[in-house]
């Protein structure tokens, strides 16, 4: 069998040269593009440094100061003095003096003791219950020894709390319960003041305050026979059945 066409003739033979050729090409194209710089920043740098040194070479107009003369000086107006002759007599005032020197002699008041009054003021003593003399006597308590009317008196205040005791409705909803400490003071006047409590809830707090400020009024204690405030205390149990 014979080849029709002659092996110098085919272009196939040389391809993958040529494809070399050419990927080479293109790789240097590329290189060269992206190694490409622009000048044109440094162009204009050139051309403001240009019109810099133009602008220093202009002249300057020179200015020519003028000189004005000088104000007219004015004469000076003279001052006139006009004297004014007093009219009227002015009365000079006397200053006597208060230096006092030996000589002089110098009249005491004496004060007598009935002219002096002194003001007492009455100082509040404080004395507990468990060591006053006389213990505040509650109403319906007054006669007896002074241990009897203490003893009378303790029960009294129990029996006023058990009698006005009402439990908070929104506390025992709330299952809310526990003791409360309850200390007031009788002053000299036999009324309850500073009453102050400490327990589990301020609902049940303010409940026993109430109690005890609706406590009546009382014969106030007394130290050596004289009216002093007295502070007491007693716990108020509150509890759920």
């Amino acid at each position: 069998m014979q080849v029709k066409k002659n092996p110098k003739a085919d272009l196939d033979r040389y391809s993958g040269l040529y494809f070399v050729i050419g990927l080479a090409i293109v790789l240097f194209v590329v290189w060269r593009a992206l190694e490409y710089k622009s000048y044109e920043t440094v162009q204009n740098e050139i051309v403001m440094s240009y019109l810099e040194e133009r602008d220093l070479d202009e002249e300057v107009p020179v200015t020519k100061s003028l000189l004005l003369p000088p104000p007219p000086v004015m004469p000076a107006t003279p001052v006139v003095i006009e004297i004014v002759e007093d009219t009227k007599e002015i009365e000079e005032t006397l200053i006597l003096s208060t230096e006092v020197d030996q000589e002089t002699a110098v009249a005491e008041r004496v004060m007598s003791v009935d002219e002096v009054v002194v003001d007492e003021e009455e100082e509040e003593i404080t004395v507990p219950f468990a060591v006053i003399e006389d213990v505040p006597v509650f109403p319906g308590c007054e006669e007896g020894t002074k241990e009897e009317i203490r003893q009378c008196f303790q029960e009294k205040i129990q029996l006023h709390v058990r009698k006005h005791f009402q439990y908070p409705p929104i506390a025992a909803e709330m299952a809310i319960q526990g003791r409360v400490y309850v200390q007031f003071v009788i002053n000299t006047d036999g009324y309850v003041t500073d009453i102050r409590s400490r327990g589990p809830d301020i609902l049940l707090e303010k409940e026993a305050e109430r109690i005890i400020a609706s406590l009546p009024r009382m014969t106030p204690g007394k130290q050596r026979g004289r009216p002093v405030k007295v502070p007491y205390s007693i716990p108020i149990n509150f509890k759920l059945l």
